[in-house]
């Protein structure tokens, strides 16, 4: 088998076998195929895209380049949820310690901040001590005794996906949509789960712009999972504005155990709790998403979720006490607020001007390499559709560097943008994609369709 004609092959937009992708991963991932060569491909794939089988046979291989969890030997449902990435989604250290807390497990690996969105990890790691980094036994164990554990991808894990990752970010092919289906699902089937939520955004601070975009992802990725017989819904969300108020990694992990405490912001709840009560549904614990959105609630404010969240933090090694008391924690030394110039409304609050904003503050990174500030962020104190004073603060930047503060203070205004009418406001939730079809999101019954 040569790799050249293969190459070519995908280039004048013919079907690869699966004995042919197999070859070209497996001798990637062993050496035996040059980084060029795959460079190459990946462009192919980019232009010519993939088909159903195509993507399912990556998503297969990339798969099966590592080790697949077996949690067999722990009794009970395990669920995970990804999201397809944007500005200010802490959800994941809201879901995990929620959904452990009603019975189900939640093996979550995630990922760490790159560009304008942020990571998980990183979010995490602001917590003093808290380690990302656990062992696969640790990984077990502290699954099992806790019902969540929060960690980085191993070398072990998906080995493919991280290399072509690095790859496709350095050769602009990021944005194909079955090169995303196969990295998103190889990892999540790699976990060892029964079942999978997805939250795909669309929207200034999403992947995809546009809407289209999204729902055609999200639908590769039900169709593509289906293949694999593992139970998926699909959330399409909006992501024209950040989700919360808090942007930046400590900023954010705050938001978060407030939310755990339930004094959360109203769009980071709702978001939070349909995606929870999708994975309650799929988990056999709840009939309806309304009546998870009651389980939920229950789990919020009994403390059983927050307690949950102390326990995960206790066993990754973090710092309870800076979770109990977040006000001890170290904040910026410098801050530059965004005040409105005139009465009126908030119209827009541009995500991925925000998030690149937060990220050249100091709170996220242009590369792998590159270090973090975890007290650096954006503050929003308004969202679209609220009123405005002349005057009044609609968002504050933070940062260590004052420096970064003032080259950032444009970027930061051109985001926010202020009208005499109040603007039509967008849906947070779009719709429901599954096996079953598509649902749009009802948000006064809290139910889909």
């Amino acid at each position: 088998m040569n790799q050249v004609h293969l190459i070519q092959k995908k280039r004048d937009g013919h079907e690869l076998t699966d004995r042919e992708l197999d070859f070209l991963i497996s001798g990637y991932v062993s050496e035996e195929i040059p980084e060029y060569q795959i460079s190459a491909l990946l462009m192919a794939i980019y232009f010519q895209g993939m088909t159903p089988k195509e993507t399912a046979t990556l998503t297969r291989v990339m798969r099966d380049s590592g080790i697949v969890l077996n949690h067999s030997a722990i009794s009970g449902f395990k669920v995970d949820k990804h999201s397809t990435g944007g500005v200010g989604d802490k959800v994941s250290l809201i879901l995990a310690p929620l959904i452990a807390s009603t019975g189900l497990y939640v093996p979550m690996i995630s990922g760490r901040a790159l560009a304008h969105t942020g990571g998980t990890l990183d979010k995490l790691e602001a917590i003093p001590g808290f380690r990302t980094n656990l062992s696969l036994d640790e990984l077990e164990s502290g699954l099992e005794k806790v019902g969540a554990v929060l960690v980085g991808q191993t070398a072990d894990l998906t080995p493919a996906d991280k290399k072509l990752y690095a790859l496709r970010d350095a050769t602009a092919t990021v944005n194909s949509i079955p090169l995303i289906t196969a990295s998103i699902l190889s990892k999540k089937m790699a976990e060892g789960i029964d079942a999978l939520v997805l939250d795909v955004k669309a929207g200034s601070g999403a992947i995809f712009e546009e809407k289209d975009k999204a729902w055609e992802l999200a639908r590769m990725l039900v169709g593509t999972a289906t293949h694999f017989d593992l139970p998926t819904t699909a959330i399409v969300t909006n992501m024209e504005q950040p989700l919360g108020n808090a942007i930046g990694n400590w900023l954010e992990t705050k938001e978060a155990i407030e939310t755990l405490q339930g004094n959360g912001p109203a769009d980071l709840v709702e978001l939070t709790f349909a995606l929870c009560a999708q994975m309650l549904v799929l988990g056999k614990k709840v009939e309806t998403v309304a009546e998870g959105f009651d389980v939920l609630q229950e789990k919020i404010a009994s403390g059983e979720a927050f307690d949950k969240f102390l326990e995960i933090v206790e066993l990754h090694g973090g710092d309870t006490s800076v979770v109990k008391n977040p006000q001890s924690y170290p904040t910026s030394e410098f801050k530059f607020e965004v005040k409105s110039e005139k009465n009126g409304y908030v119209a827009g609050l541009h995500s991925r001007e925000i998030g690149v904003t937060s990220m050249a503050l100091g709170a996220g990174r242009a590369s792998v390499a590159d270090g973090i500030d975890y007290t650096c962020g954006i503050l929003l104190h308004k969202k679209v559709g609220d009123s405005v004073a002349e005057g009044e603060v609609v968002a504050t930047a933070y940062s260590n560097s004052q420096d970064r503060l003032e080259a950032n203070k444009a970027h930061l205004l051109s985001a926010v943008t202020i009208s005499e009418e109040k603007p039509p406001i967008e849906p947070l939730i779009y719709a429901r994609i599954d096996a079953s079809g598509e649902a749009k999101w009802d948000s006064e019954r809290k139910a889909f369709g």
